[in-house]
């Protein structure tokens, strides 16, 4: 799974989702993308869970680009544990996408492919995303 080799911080709070996403939020490597209407966490499982469906779709051909990356742990304390006594251990790993960034892109595959390709990938996550195609591209 995804997360740092190292960080400043064990522990982090849990900090507001509000507004759009400021960067990130533009085709920059491919021509086609998936992008986030909502704002939302992504698991270090989920992302791989859509990784593989997408290569698994495009048969390993074309290249695909995992835009978030996820550096935010989340702590968790054991079931049935008394309110107090701090704050968790550290749990798993989440991506912060705010609405309007751009998750995943590829290249090299055909339209039909890529659409499909990225609608697999799409189902896997916790959020409604939307399609989209570089403005100069052509088929």
């Amino acid at each position: 799974m995804l997360q740092p080799k190292k960080v400043k911080y064990r522990k982090k709070q849990k900090g507001r989702m509000k507004g759009n996403a400021q960067r990130g939020n533009s085709l920059a490597f491919g021509s086609f993308a998936i992008k986030t209407m909502e704002s939302v966490w992504i698991t270090d499982r989920q992302i791989e869970a859509a990784r593989v469906a997408i290569t698994r779709y495009m048969k390993r051909e074309g290249q695909v680009w995992i835009r978030i990356f996820p550096d935010k742990p989340i702590t968790s304390k054991p079931a049935e544990v008394r309110m107090g006594k701090g704050k968790g251990a550290p749990d798993h790993w989440v991506a912060v996408a705010r609405a309007g960034r751009i998750l995943f892109e590829c290249e090299g595959v055909s339209f039909d492919i890529a659409k499909e390709a990225m609608r697999l990938g799409a189902q896997k996550l916790p959020v409604k995303t939307k399609f989209i195609v570089r403005n100069d591209y052509s088929e």
